[in-house]
């Protein structure tokens, strides 16, 4: 379960799913300290609380916003993290659109996650990818990271199934004990599988950003 008390932003412009979003989360123990629904009114919120002094903990937006209807509530997000590098934000679409979740995941330093709409229902799923993203992780739809996988070039042609399997999972936000459970292997062996990943990606023991990074070159951002 979420850690409760986060000072939340929601972006939507279907006031139907706008107001289930409020209530789910209102109902685990967050404040919801804006609700708008479309891409400059999340611009402005963000703003007005910030001038206040009240930086949100979190924000969640929808990728199709009003003006355009296209990418506005990504790019009101990405605009987000420029000015605020540490706000975390979750990005929710009705499609999988690796674009979107590319340019996203290129906003340095973690604390950004991308679900479809559908993982909101699966309540379970949806708040512990609160809890990964506002912990600086990176949090990415299964649907999505299974679509992504399809790649095979670049670093990744190194890692073993297994290594991808593995990888696969860190993409989804599961921690280490999270993962040996879903493979039915123990801890240690998680450990090893994380160490091969992080040596073939050429991430150091000093980053460390190495989940994150690994994630990263996962997902080609």
């Amino acid at each position: 379960m979420t850690t409760p008390g986060l000072r939340i932003v929601v972006a939507e412009d279907s006031l139907l799913l706008r107001e289930g979003l409020v209530s789910l989360l209102e109902r685990f123990g967050h404040v919801v300290v804006a609700s708008v629904g479309d891409a400059p009114e999340l611009l402005e919120a963000v703003d007005r609380l910030a001038a206040a002094g009240e930086i949100p903990d979190f924000v969640i937006t929808d990728v199709r916003m009003p003006p355009r209807h296209v990418d506005d509530g990504l790019r009101a997000a990405l605009a987000l993290r420029e000015r605020f590098p540490t706000l975390p934000v979750l990005v929710l679409s009705q499609y999988i659109a690796d674009v979107y979740a590319r340019d996203l995941l290129r906003s340095p330093g973690g604390g950004v996650g991308y679900l479809l709409k559908d993982r909101v229902g699966r309540i379970s799923d949806f708040l512990r990818s609160i809890d990964t993203i506002r912990a600086g992780g990176v949090m990415i739809d299964p649907e999505v990271v299974s679509n992504l996988m399809r790649r095979d070039d670049g670093p990744l042609a190194q890692l073993t199934p297994r290594e991808r399997e593995v990888l696969s999972l860190m993409a989804e936000g599961l921690s280490n004990t999270d993962i040996a459970g879903r493979l039915v292997v123990s801890d240690a062996a998680v450990s090893k599988h994380i160490g091969n990943i992080f040596a073939k990606l050429g991430l150091s023991a000093e980053d460390g950003h190495r989940r994150v990074r690994a994630v990263l070159a996962h997902l080609g951002a």
